[in-house]
């Protein structure tokens, strides 16, 4: 039997930061977690992860998954997922929906002899009203995650141009046959952020301070005529050899940030072969890593920088360079460190070559529970 969770998803009505994928439980991320937890069953022949295609590197970095790129839509990423399927049945199920128990899973595994497809359900104890008329509560039923179907009815209704919610919809639609059973009240979906209290199973995030370091050098150029530190001109009549602006304190400091978060380094992300960054601003390059770093559930605490340079002067710009980085990274002023020291004329910095950088950043981990 194979699993299939969806993870794809943009995480759009979830109000926060992070996308609801990464937030931390302890320390994994959501849909590690949950991939571990039905792991732990051994259950399962195998289990495939849908990913958004620009976060399939970072999600590999955790583990050995099987993750595959989703779609634009949860039935095109379970359709790109069936297509690594091999079983006669498949269970697909959201990470949104974190806390199934074990006896779930058992009564579907039950259920499915007589049937293409099984569902959960809950009954609805509300009055229902639809285009404003009462309707029979008793025939209403709420849906839910894990569903267990039969693979090849599965992948054949999918091939509908109609986009379905569920997958008993899609294989009800061609005529199969769908079962029930009933639901767990535990097992609700995290859609907006305040659906985490509905979840026990979860605890909160880690308080665990992540650093990271970075260094970077850069030679000077003598065609140009000023470098870029931090993010700000200082006019020199020199300037840094580069494939972008050069800035190396940035560049460093990137480094940093993404050491901190296990997110490999400034190559990875933005190639030095990349026509798309030739002469790019490095602070646009940090702007991306900070949007990046943030939906993957992280938080800046404090960055220092160390310039390391015979020349030019760096004292008379540290305040400048203090204040754009912090802007930058949205945090106070304080928390952003920046040091300056020369290497006493030695090396190709002393002999006034280039110029060289050391970066440390402190990230934490989002915490849901109190929104920050």
């Amino acid at each position: 039997m194979s699993l299939i969770l969806l993870a794809a998803g943009s995480s759009s009505r979830f109000n926060a930061p992070v996308k609801k994928q990464w937030i931390r439980i302890e320390e994994k991320p959501l849909w590690q977690f949950v991939a571990d937890k039905f792991e732990s069953l051994d259950i399962f022949d195998e289990i495939i992860i849908t990913s958004a295609e620009d976060e399939i590197t970072y999600m590999q970095y955790h583990g050995n998954y099987s993750i595959v790129i989703g779609g634009k839509s949860r039935q095109e990423s379970l359709q790109n997922a069936l297509l690594h399927v091999k079983s006669e049945f498949v269970l697909v199920s959201d990470i949104a929906r974190a806390c199934i128990e074990e006896q779930t899973l058992q009564k579907l595994f039950d259920s499915i002899e007589n049937y293409d497809v099984v569902i959960p359900t809950l009954k609805i104890s509300d009055t229902i009203i639809y285009d404003l008329n009462t309707i029979d509560r008793d025939k209403v039923l709420r849906v839910q995650t894990p569903q267990l179907s039969r693979v090849e009815i599965l992948k054949k209704a999918l091939q509908s141009n109609i986009e379905y919610t569920d997958e008993s919809s899609a294989i009800v639609a061609i005529g199969g046959k769908r079962g029930f059973i009933e639901g767990d009240l535990s097992a609700h979906k995290l859609t907006f952020l305040e659906d985490i209290t509905n979840l026990p199973c979860l605890k909160e995030p880690s308080n665990d301070i992540l650093t990271g370091n970075g260094f970077d050098v850069h030679e000077f150029d003598a065609t140009k005529s000023h470098i870029i530190l931090c993010g700000k001109p200082i006019e020199c009549g020199y300037g840094f050899k580069a494939h972008s602006d050069g800035d190396v304190a940035i560049h460093a400091l990137i480094d940093a940030i993404l050491g901190a978060c296990g997110m490999g380094d400034i190559g990875e992300l933005f190639p030095d072969n990349d026509a798309q960054y030739a002469g790019i601003d490095s602070q646009k390059l940090l702007q991306k890593v900070l949007h990046k770093v943030t939906q993957f559930g992280f938080i800046i605490k404090n960055v220092d920088i160390t310039i390391i340079a015979q020349q030019p002067k760096i004292a008379p710009h540290k305040k400048d360079f203090r204040f754009n980085i912090a802007k930058l990274l949205n945090i106070e002023p304080i928390k952003v460190n920046i040091k300056a020291t020369t290497t006493e004329k030695l090396g190709f910095i002393g002999r006034k070559e280039g110029v060289g950088v050391i970066a440390t950043a402190n990230l934490k981990y989002f915490n849901w529970k109190e929104g920050k």
